[in-house]
């Protein structure tokens, strides 16, 4: 095993960390997502990073572990994953022509040391037609993502502009997290 390891399953965040050649292995952790409603957005995400990250590295203390955890927020509420083709669309209409905040937070721990931190990046859609947002709840994308769209799939065609980490949104703020790691002293194993 590696002697780094990613607490989700996330095939985004899997393929992000491939992408800066990082040798990890993966446990998926499974937690309770509530949180209180008196959080902030940056809050909660590091709040939920922590949380996921506690999990694994509490069974494997002497490894780095990521936890991660994005949402989306639009005039201060937040955005999670939609359960339905109404929610899909209610939040893709909310989105369509205006800007809105996506937030990722991260956590890494090894040991007793931790590292908490959170990427924000605005990203603005065009004005969507109700074909188009038809057209792409009907491809299924929408239904595991923050915000009922993928940013890094087909639903990168709704993008107008972004200011910000375009990793973050996707899932894993990349460059951020091998800095990090390099500052808490991480090294490769063979």
């Amino acid at each position: 095993m590696s002697n780094l390891i990613l607490a989700s399953q996330s095939p985004r965040r899997k393929e992000l960390l491939e992408q800066i050649q990082l040798s990890f292995s993966i446990i998926g952790s499974s937690v309770d997502e509530t949180f209180s409603p008196d959080l902030m957005p940056h809050e909660v995400v590091m709040y939920l990073a922590k949380k996921k990250a506690m999990v694994i590295s509490n069974q494997h203390p002497s490894h780095y572990v990521i936890g991660s955890d994005t949402v989306v927020t639009k005039d201060g509420k937040i955005l999670g994953k939609p359960e339905s083709k109404e929610e899909a669309k209610d939040m893709l209409q909310m989105l369509s022509g205006s800007s809105h905040a996506v937030y990722t937070g991260v956590a890494i721990l090894h040991g007793e040391e931790e590292k908490l931190f959170y990427e924000k990046t605005d990203v603005t859609f065009w004005e969507l037609t109700s074909k188009e947002i038809d057209d792409y709840i009907a491809t299924e994308e929408p239904f595991d993502k923050a915000g009922s769209y993928g940013i890094q799939g087909i639903g990168a065609k709704f993008v107008k502009e972004i200011k910000g980490d375009y990793f973050s949104v996707v899932g894993l703020p990349i460059s951020r997290v091998n800095r990090v790691l390099l500052e808490m002293g991480y090294l490769p194993s063979e």
